[in-house]
């Protein structure tokens, strides 16, 4: 698979048949300069409805006609009820549960956050916020989203060894670094790739101390934009 990682929470994998885009936060994310009418997916995935990661994500899917994939309540808002995702489909899946599709599959986590949605003047809660466990060529790449540390990551592995991790590590909103080194040992993954930092002032963290902070040879950083075999 290729995969490209464009700051903040926002990746794109491109399977053989398939192309995903998760947490497409892309218009204000200083970190890429991709064009979002550049990206054709199938599929959008979300972790939650923070506009960090909900992003370009309804103007994408209204325009490709993307599939989006995102915990049950939030899916049910994006069909139902918010106005700025008119024309998008979402399919909604809960804790526990898997969405399928020709070449991946999905499954939800919990996550430790917090998750709502400005409409209008109104900040509304929408769902829950949640960890996604993407199965693509018989490799587990997991998304921690935006979480807090807790013990339950470490189930995410009893199942199937990660081969990728992808973990916050900006703190304030989420985890720091400190806390990251625990998750990626509770998921025991072969590979890491910190997430959703420098973006904003509150998020500051050092992604290379983090790397050299894991075993030898498990830490990514990607560079922004650029695609690469995994």
């Amino acid at each position: 698979m290729k995969i490209t990682y464009f700051g903040q929470s926002a990746f794109q994998i491109k399977t053989g048949k398939t192309t995903i885009l998760i947490d497409p936060f892309l218009t204000g994310n200083k970190h890429t300069k991709v064009d979002p009418f550049d990206l054709n997916p199938e599929y959008i995935l979300l972790t939650h409805a923070h506009q960090d990661h909900t992003g370009d994500s309804f103007d994408i899917a209204r325009r490709t006609g993307a599939t989006i994939i995102t915990q049950t309540d939030y899916a049910q808002y994006i069909n139902d009820i918010l106005p700025e995702a008119k024309g998008c489909h979402a399919e909604g899946i809960n804790f526990g549960g898997t969405f399928s599709a020709d070449d991946f599959s999905v499954k939800l986590y919990p996550a430790w956050h917090t998750d709502a949605r400005m409409v209008g003047n109104a900040l509304v809660p929408v769902g829950v916020a949640a960890g996604m466990a993407l199965t693509i060529e018989d490799k587990l790449i997991y998304d921690t989203g935006d979480t807090a540390l807790f013990s339950d990551l470490k189930l995410v592995a009893r199942k199937h060894p990660v081969d990728l991790a992808l973990i916050c590590i900006g703190g304030h909103f989420t985890m720091d670094a400190d806390d990251a080194l625990v998750a990626a040992d509770f998921l025991q993954a072969k590979h890491v790739i910190p997430t959703h930092y420098n973006t904003f002032p509150v998020i500051q963290a050092d992604p290379q101390k983090f790397v050299e902070q894991l075993p030898a040879g498990v830490g990514i950083i990607p560079d922004f934009d650029k695609e690469f075999d995994f």
